[in-house]
């Protein structure tokens, strides 16, 4: 009789806790669209200034001598979300900057992270921490690959110096 009781409580139990998990993937999918990517909330384009009779309009501001106001961090933080600068971050607003991120990992385009298109990310992480193929990561491993991030990392910055020193360093015929 036991058992027969137990299984009757555990079966609705199992019966409730999958039908409260449906019913929050539903309001999950359905309060949280992706990003829209069309641009259609863009900032409206910059008015250009008027002219006057001859032709001459106002003259350009010094962006030399007009300071900024100084902002706090957390403003700082908050305007890099709020896009349209309205004063308001919106669901949107709040989930663009990861929107390059999830389509990375959205293989086929579908606006659905799977597990599996999420796993296969995973396993070749895995499998590029994991030099020698044993299905282990040492932490002699793991410090090997963080130290060839941090070099790569360390070698594009220095790529990219070297680029801009480039470009503003006057050429020897411009010299002669």
């Amino acid at each position: 009789m036991n058992r027969i009781a137990l299984g009757a409580v555990s079966a609705l139990l199992l019966a409730g806790a999958g039908f409260f998990w449906w019913q929050g993937r539903a309001e999950v999918e359905r309060g949280a669209p992706p990003p829209d990517l069309s641009g259609s909330h863009a900032e409206a384009p910059l008015e250009l200034p008027s002219a006057d009779s001859h032709g001459r309009g106002p003259g350009l501001p010094d962006l030399k001598t007009k300071k900024r106001p100084k902002q706090s961090p957390e403003e700082r933080r908050f305007n890099r979300f709020d896009r349209n600068r309205d004063g308001k971050i919106t669901r949107i607003e709040m989930l663009s900057t990861r929107v390059k991120a999830f389509q990375k990992l959205d293989t086929n385009h579908d606006n659905l992270l799977t597990f599996e298109e999420w796993a296969v990310k995973t396993s070749e992480r895995f499998k590029a921490v994991d030099r020698d193929g044993d299905g282990i990561v040492s932490r002699d491993e793991l410090n090997a690959f963080y130290a060839a991030q941090e070099a790569a990392k360390a070698q594009r910055a220095q790529a990219k110096a070297m680029q801009c020193s480039c470009s503003s360093a006057p050429s020897a015929e411009e010299e002669d």
